[in-house]
């Protein structure tokens, strides 16, 4: 077995940061402004916790399956990057729970980012959105606009978006469809078709709920034992509870830090980048994630993230914010020890058949997940930007 990597020493971890930030910020269009810690780009426009709301759509889809039609063709569309290179899909797979399957996310230009791609399955059911819940759901058309334009996601503008659409007569189809042919295009109803289609996903019913409505057979007896379990001595419905199995609330739990952030300059750069754009007051002294302590400003949120859907949990591997585990065993047995360092939970000192019978009864949650292909590609003489 090879031995363990350690962390930079710090006088390495500075020159290689400083490079970094020489090049990466700038080329961003983010600054860090002397004192405040935000970037000039929002320093006027930020109140505490998050960006304005984005513009609603002005005119109202002509049915829902149009629009969601359209939404399924831009989902897959690489050319709203700014570069083309990427897609919705590129970090959301369809055929990885609509995750990516690693326990650190990656941005444009394959950037390495600081923490876990959340799963879209159950979308819909959720009350608050981002690891860090600094969304309520009610605003999806901002964290999509968001993810459109942001120089770490996919780096788009809104009127090369509008204008690469209107060059491919698949979307522009679709467009007509969902809005009408004398309604011109425009971002705000793109952002609204990514929103429902990303919000139609894994709200099937699972084993479980049929479980729940009377049809006992549906689940295992070991997974009818973890039933009990989860509902009962375990607790975990306290805070995995109603329809999405999430209260929606922000929570501590201890999760072990993921090194590889600060062993990656690139994942440590967007880590401190996060800090300035929510207005930390010392943005580049961040060597960990504090959650929602960053948009809120209170130290009691320090290591809190939002509770996260388990429907669909078993196809979204790894776990956790920074997807410190890999496996649901991982999970459960850190959770039968009480979490980590500061945690809220309390050990609850399982046996083995018992953390067994809880993993069951978690992938009796997996929801039905038909199979999603790509749309073809429209090619309007440019090979670079045919990347779906």
């Amino acid at each position: 077995m090879s031995a363990p990597r350690e962390l930079p020493t710090r006088s390495a971890w500075v020159r290689r940061l400083s490079v970094l930030l020489a090049i990466v910020l700038p080329a961003s269009g983010w600054f860090l402004v002397t004192g405040s810690g935000v970037p000039a780009a929002t320093a006027t426009q930020l109140s505490g916790s998050t960006v304005p709301a984005a513009a609603v759509p002005t005119h109202d889809p002509q049915s829902a399956a149009d629009l969601l039609a359209l939404g399924r063709e831009l989902f897959f569309e690489s050319r709203l990057s700014g570069d083309g290179s990427r897609s919705c899909a590129s970090c959301h797979a369809p055929d990885k729970g609509f995750s990516d399957a690693q326990p650190l996310s990656r941005g444009y230009n394959h950037s390495g980012h600081f923490r876990n791609t959340p799963s879209l399955l159950a979308l819909s059911s959720k009350s608050r959105l981002m690891w860090d819940g600094r969304y309520p759901a009610e605003r999806l058309h901002d964290v999509v606009s968001d993810m459109l334009l942001s120089p770490v996601t996919m780096n788009g503008e809104r009127q090369i978006i509008i204008e690469r659409v209107r060059q491919l007569p698949a979307l522009i189809d679709a467009w007509q469809r969902a809005f009408g042919e004398r309604n011109p295009l425009h971002f705000d109803g793109l952002v609204a078709a990514l929103a429902a289609w990303s919000s139609s996903h894994g709200n099937g019913e699972t084993a479980v709920d049929r479980a729940r409505h009377g049809e006992r057979q549906a689940l295992s007896a070991r997974a009818r034992a973890g039933m009990a379990l989860f509902e009962g001595r375990a607790g975990c419905v306290h805070c995995h509870s109603g329809a999405a199995f999430s209260d929606g609330k922000l929570h501590r739990l201890g999760v072990p830090e993921n090194l590889d952030i600060l062993r990656d300059p690139e994942r440590t750069v967007s880590l401190l980048r996060h800090y300035a754009v929510h207005g930390a007051v010392h943005p580049m002294a961040a060597r960990g994630d504090d959650g929602a302590a960053v948009w809120t400003g209170q130290a009691t949120d320090r290591g809190r993230f939002a509770t996260p859907t388990l429907r669909g949990v078993a196809q979204t591997a790894p776990y956790m914010h920074n997807g410190i585990f890999a496996t649901l065993e991982e999970v459960v047995d850190f959770y039968d020890r009480g979490g980590g360092p500061g945690s809220e939970l309390r050990p609850l000192e399982l046996s083995t058949d018992e953390r067994a019978a809880l993993v069951a009864f978690l992938e009796a949650l997996t929801v039905p997940m038909p199979a999603q292909e790509a749309p073809g590609v429209d090619n309007y003489a440019t090979d670079a930007g045919a990347g779906r």
